[in-house]
């Protein structure tokens, strides 16, 4: 055995040993809320679920192998998720956030931490001096997503992770779109590292969940208190499902990442599409650092189509495979509209002003075969280009 075993290898054996009493390969579900003590003193190592779980434990540790970091904290959702990292910040503190972000990551920066006295200034991230210039004195936490999502714009982690270390600051990374398979922000310096579990690491469109990884013990420490104090956690259901979809995410993403830039490159000769975004293309003004960030271009393509938002709507009301819905990363093709649907929660002056035109589609690639979704878009562009 390797000192160090591959990714794959351990997303299948790290935190999910054997079960010790029966010998199942499988480490059971424990659904207890609460764990008798052996004496009143409260040191067992556990004691009540929202403290602490064996099966949320089991794939916390599984994540934060794969991810480099030294702990995971397993939450209820995403947004839970990224509310425990705002929680480090107090009232005077300031968020350094990028444009091309989650909608309701935006919501909760802009309609929930603003108004409680938390300054948020935000930029685009992908433009290294304007991260530069935005970080102050007041800044505690900057934020970014690479890819961003709706846009796909790529941002230099390492340069953030310096801009914000040198401010006194903590960099956290929202790496939904890239998974662990695809891009490990930790390693690029970020000190938190955060997944909607939703996405492709549950994989199935069967669960709902969020998690953090940290690289220092200390800050993992905080976190942990105050997601035991507010109790945003992940059930132990969600959290088999989830460690059940690490044993896979590698195979997954990398398959279904083959299919979207096969797509991209396909809807970019299209007539009836304008400006496809996908990190692998050689047209993509980040393609450089995606290339060096990441080890494939992700399972999301973006693209605008020409006659606005009513033809984007033709599109994404035509297609017969690839169904209708927000989120992505699960096995099966969805397709939507930012400004309508995933991303409706910003402001339309602000959305607009960041780029996400009201024409633009988001293409989550799942794991059907390319020509058969081919097929599904160009029948769709073509139903939408008759009018």
């Amino acid at each position: 055995m390797p000192d160090r075993p591959a990714f794959r290898t351990r997303a299948i054996h790290a935190g999910q040993e054997r079960d010790p009493a029966t010998g199942a390969v499988v480490p059971p579900i424990h659904l207890a809320s609460t764990f008798v003590q052996p004496d009143a003193s409260m040191t067992a190592a556990y004691d009540y679920a929202r403290t602490g779980n064996p099966t949320r434990h089991a794939f916390e540790h599984t994540l934060a192998d794969l991810e480099g970091g030294v702990r995971a904290l397993a939450f209820a959702s995403g947004m839970a998720a990224t509310h425990g990292a705002t929680m480090l910040l107090a009232p005077g503190d300031e968020l350094v956030t990028g444009t091309d972000i989650y909608g309701g990551s935006w919501r909760l920066f802009n309609r929930v931490l603003a108004p409680q006295v938390v300054k948020v200034t935000a930029v685009d991230t992908s433009d290294t001096a304007a991260v530069a210039r935005a970080v102050g004195p007041r800044t505690k936490l900057v934020w970014i997503e690479s890819p961003g999502n709706p846009l796909l714009t790529i941002t230099d982690i390492a340069a953030c992770a310096e801009i914000a270390h040198a401010a006194g600051a903590l960099l956290a990374c929202d790496a939904t779109l890239a998974t662990p398979a695809v891009t490990r922000p930790l390693e690029f310096g970020a000190d938190i590292a955060m997944h909607s579990t939703t996405k492709s690491i549950g994989g199935h469109s069967d669960l709902l969940g969020g998690a953090l990884v940290v690289r220092d013990a200390e800050l993992g420490t905080r976190l942990h208190w105050l997601q035991n104090a507010t109790g945003g956690v992940m059930a132990p259901l969600e959290a088999y499902l989830c460690a059940r979809g690490l044993k896979t995410l590698e195979l997954r993403v990398l398959a279904a990442s083959a299919t979207a830039l096969a797509l991209a490159e396909w809807l970019a000769s299209h007539p009836f599409v304008r400006n496809v975004h996908y990190p692998f293309l050689p047209t993509h003004p980040g393609h450089a650092l995606a290339k060096k960030q990441m080890a494939a271009g992700g399972t999301i393509v973006s693209f605008e189509v020409a006659g606005g938002v009513e033809a984007a709507r033709r599109v994404v009301e035509s297609t017969k495979l690839i169904q209708l819905a927000v989120s992505l990363g699960a096995v099966e093709s969805l397709i939507e509209i930012p400004a309508l649907m995933s991303h409706g929660s910003y402001a339309p002056e602000a959305r607009r002003a960041v780029g996400i035109a009201d024409g633009l589609v988001r293409l989550s690639v799942g794991l059907e075969a390319f020509e058969d979704l081919r097929d599904d878009l160009a029948s769709a562009l073509a139903a939408a280009s008759a009018g």
